[in-house]
């Protein structure tokens, strides 16, 4: 039988998943948050990002993979993330928490403004090892995440799609949900060839996640 395109990212193994537990076991601290490309920290260590529609649990992630729940400023207002939010762990790559897409309950020229800096960012960081792309688990990928995901394609940075609030969807539901995100996937050659199923609530996927990053170079 023939396996599924973007299958779900097998459990770690042990070597692996002490090597995430032992890097987000550490420190994890807030470094600066960025509104212009000039104020970016200098590309000294390899670096991995965060992106997603607004309000999908980019903060949420973020605070369960540092095990720190008020690192990341979570909101339920679309669009508090107005900067890109960098975050420095103890010998390993920044975390990078990038302002949400999508609507956002700012000003147009606001939103304007940090768009153009998210594509900046994007298109022009050396140092970027791999975006991961959050897509909330009870909508599936949905227009502008298809415009982020090009926007990656063209820029030549892998991006791994991460499913997030996964406890919210019912078991009948997910074969839907992960068929739809396979096949848009599909069309991007940036995508890294391995889905992570998340909830931050729930722990599910975050050993796996921080596994992920840790074995990175």
């Amino acid at each position: 039988m023939n396996q599924l395109p973007f299958p779900l990212a097998d459990e770690p193994d042990q070597q692996d998943r002490e090597a995430g537990r032992l890097l987000f076991a550490a420190e994890t601290d807030f470094l600066k948050g960025v509104v212009a490309m000039d104020g970016l920290p200098a590309p000294d260590r390899i670096e991995v990002c965060f992106a997603g529609r607004s309000n999908v649990g980019k903060s949420s992630l973020i605070n369960a993979l540092t095990g720190r729940k008020g690192l990341a400023r979570a909101s339920n207002t679309p669009g508090r993330t107005q900067e890109i939010n960098f975050f420095t762990t103890t010998d390993g790559p920044y975390l990078v928490d990038l302002p949400g897409y999508g609507y956002a309950n700012a000003p147009v020229k606001v939103v304007e403004k940090w768009q153009r800096l998210l594509k900046s960012y994007l298109s022009g960081r050396q140092n970027l090892r791999r975006a991961f792309v959050l897509i909330d688990a009870r909508h599936g990928v949905k227009p502008v995440d298809d415009e982020i995901m090009s926007l990656l394609d063209q820029s030549a940075v892998t991006f791994q799609a991460v499913l997030t609030k996964a406890d919210k969807v019912k078991e009948k539901d997910r074969e839907n949900i992960l068929a739809q995100v396979r096949g848009a996937l599909s069309k991007h050659p940036a995508a890294f060839p391995e889905l992570v199923l998340t909830s931050s609530d729930k722990g599910l996927g975050i050993e796996t996640l921080r596994a992920i990053i840790a074995t990175l170079d």
